[in-house]
């Protein structure tokens, strides 16, 4: 682990190598290159291919399926610092029980993402138990509506995707600062470049944190330092290595229960920490990534490559957790009355290995042309951790606080729990039956296996199908419709149910999506898909146990801009309406209620103008909007819907001859308190949304 001011040190002497290092080529005023909201594009504007479709990369225009693409630029001009501020422009993603201090998680379409599969780096699964850190990312990729043929075992709703940062062919020398919250102090580095025969190249990302959260007491550090590595063997062969590690501690901010068992929390304030006893401990993470692959360019036309990932992280949890009143429960007294649990669990483990062999190529068949890729894969988790100590040992209150004593007992030795190996072997097929007609075909033959330490496992296989048609009448424009199976495991029944731990079977999802997507301009792209969702419900029932049964259906449509309106504005925009519904539980108290946790409308819009008469001044602002949710499965509870308006500034200039970015942004403009998630996790949470907050950077490109 590194030591807090060790990591300081390396951060201060990243930037000042950064100073040293010769100047990046820039624009004759100084400024940084115009921003597209989001996508990726080339230097000449056309979007990029991606994999979003399987494995072989084509233009987000030519995918079958929904992809919304947050580029490096919205990340440093919006200062996004975690997965939770870039989740918020895309409407179809919710938080999930995203408490501060603790692990991001988000739900897509409604269906909330396993921590074991539903976040990727490369490709590669990486636990969600930790914020993923953004400071050595390319790009984020929020892959709606994929899953079973591309990604294997994961929630139909989709996937989060982190693409890392590769070397510069170009000497890159940056470094940035950042003021904000209630003294949060940040400073990060960004170095890349090649050597003299452009056969070795480097990138190096190191970052330090001091935490100073909006919550009062929500206190804690963040080191973070990465490499990703290239090297040209020989002109076919390509060899790249990536490796990161993260530590990060902060005092974890629990959230609301209901008072009185069915009345939303009154007076209370966003900034408010409930996990505020002196015993209490922070959240300590550590998380390290390893990642290599090799490719090799057989022919013009085909090529393979071999890739693997490793990733460790451990974790210790220490919390003073409300939870309950007396006798009632879940819920906080009318008078504002809480328990308050000693909870404790030191030496959490979980290790990620992945390994993947593919191989693309293109060849003609009978007249027809195909591009195609065929391949195995493979992966392992494995979870360690002891017993866990859950000790009653007082009580507070939500306005008038109590101090009181905590457990002398012990989290129990970390020992291994359960174990998940899957393999597959897969294969793409994009036929093209005519010039504007193609035809994706995809399948997956795959196997899961769990191993338990408390119970029995399974073993389970899986034929997955994914068919699409694209349709392209004009250039510029292309119409798709796309039919595929995916399957996810099976939920852990929560503590205090009657089968508190019993992991259910996997649970296979059928879904069906047709979309209209069109590039107006160079720079300009619009988006609509329709989609349908279906998979087995899993729920408490009346007798408090936590089953698979009934069915959950999500319908729903999305609408999406991004990009130029013109040379002085940019915009993106994402609109979701979304009916989710739960069917056939055979419980009139369930069935045909909204999932929980989920709005049936909601969207956002970013703007960027450039001022002409200000050279290198832009003016930003945000509007983000969700409506009501159902806090209850019977939705005899629900919470009101919110909009929040963002707003920001950044001025590009020249300093002693160094590119320099001013940034000014100001979250929750009008200090608006709402609640932005709610879950049913751990007997039903709320969180509210950051009150507002400032953040003031500035980056020197060197």
């Amino acid at each position: 682990m590194l030591h807090p001011n060790y990591s300081y040190s390396i951060l201060a002497s990243s930037i000042a190598l950064a100073c040293a290092s010769p100047a990046l080529a820039q624009s004759a005023d100084g400024a940084l290159p115009e921003v597209i909201v989001t996508g990726y594009r080339t230097s000449d504007g056309q979007l990029q291919s991606t994999r979003a479709g399987g494995y072989i990369a084509a233009p987000l225009l030519d995918t079958p399926f929904s992809v919304h693409v947050l580029s490096q630029a919205m990340i440093q001009d919006l200062r996004l610092r975690q997965s939770s501020d870039a989740m918020k422009f895309d409407a179809s993603v919710n938080e999930a029980y995203n408490a501060v201090g603790y692990a991001e998680q988000f739900s897509i379409r409604g269906f909330a993402l396993d921590n074991a599969s539903g976040y990727r780096k490369d490709g590669f699964a990486i636990p969600g138990d930790a914020s993923i850190p953004l400071e050595n990312k390319e790009r984020i990729e929020i892959l709606k509506g994929v899953a079973g043929f591309q990604a294997g075992f994961a929630a139909p709703g989709g996937i989060v995707n982190y693409v890392s940062k590769r070397p510069t062919a170009a000497p890159l020398r940056s470094a940035v600062v950042e003021l904000s919250e209630r003294g949060t102090l940040y400073g990060a580095a960004d170095l890349g470049g090649m050597t003299g025969d452009r056969q070795f190249g480097y990138r190096i990302n190191v970052a330090g944190e001091r935490l100073r959260s909006y919550i009062k007491g929500a206190d804690g550090e963040r080191q973070f330092v990465s490499g990703a590595f290239d090297w040209q063997l020989t002109p076919q062969a390509l060899l790249q290595l990536d490796l990161d590690y993260q530590h990060k501690s902060q005092l974890s901010a629990p959230g609301f229960q209901l008072t009185n068992g069915s009345d939303l929390p009154r007076g209370v304030g966003a900034d408010l920490m409930l996990n505020d006893q002196p015993w209490a401990r922070p959240v300590d993470t550590r998380n390290g990534n390893l990642g290599l692959r090799f490719a090799y360019q057989l022919s013009a036309a085909w090529r393979a490559t071999l890739s693997a990932n490793r990733h460790e992280f451990r974790r210790d949890d220490y919390t003073a957790f409300p939870a309950g009143c007396g006798a009632l429960y879940p819920g906080y007294c009318a008078n504002g009355d809480y328990d308050v649990y000693d909870y404790q669990s030191a030496g959490e483990a979980k290790s990620l290995r992945g390994l993947q062999a593919l191989l693309n190529g293109s060849f003609s068949a009978a007249g027809l042309r195909h591009e195609f890729a065929a391949g195995l894969s493979s992966a392992e988790r494995r979870d360690y951790y002891g017993d866990y100590v859950y000790e009653l040992v007082g009580s507070s209150n939500l306005f008038h606080p109590r101090l009181t004593g905590h457990s002398a007992n012990n989290t129990g030795a970390a020992i291994w729990r359960r174990s998940d190996k899957e393999s597959a072997a897969f294969a793409q097929d994009i036929v093209a039956l005519s010039d504007r007609l193609k035809l994706h075909l995809g399948l997956r033959q795959l196997q899961i296996q769990r191993s338990r330490f408390d119970g029995p496992g399974y073993t389970h296989s899986y034929l997955l199908p994914s068919l699409a048609l694209v349709l392209k009448p004009l250039q510029n424009w292309s119409l798709y419709g796309a039919y595929s199976q995916g399957v996810e495991h099976g939920g852990s029944a929560p503590f205090g149910t009657a089968n508190q731990n019993q992991v259910l079977d996997p649970a296979k999802s059928r879904q069906i999506e047709v979309g209209v997507k069109a590039e107006l301009s160079r720079e300009l792209s619009i988006s609509a898909a329709a989609f349908r969702i279906e998979k087995p419900l899993e729920y408490t029932d009346s007798n408090n146990s936590y089953v698979s049964n009934g069915d959950a259906v999500h319908t729903g449509l999305e609408l999406a801009a991004h990009g130029k309106l013109s040379s002085q504005l940019s915009m993106g925009a994402s609109l979701t309406a979304l009916h989710a519904r739960q069917h056939n539980t055979g419980l009139a108290a369930l069935d045909d209620k909204r999932v929980t946790n989920v709005p049936d409308l909601k969207s956002t819009i970013y703007l960027d103008y450039a001022l002409a008469q200000v050279r290198g001044l832009h003016l930003n602002g945000s509007w983000q909007y969700a409506g009501s949710k159902a806090f209850s499965p019977d939705n005899s509870v629900t919470v009101p819907g919110y909009a929040v308006l963002n707003l920001g500034a950044r001025y590009a200039t020249s300093l002693g001859g160094t590119a320099t970015t001013l940034r000014f942004n100001v979250d929750n403009a009008l200090d608006k308190f709402y609640w932005r998630d709610v879950t049913q996790s751990l007997g039903g949470y709320l969180f509210p949304g950051a009150s507002r907050t400032y953040k003031l950077s500035a980056q020197f490109d060197f």
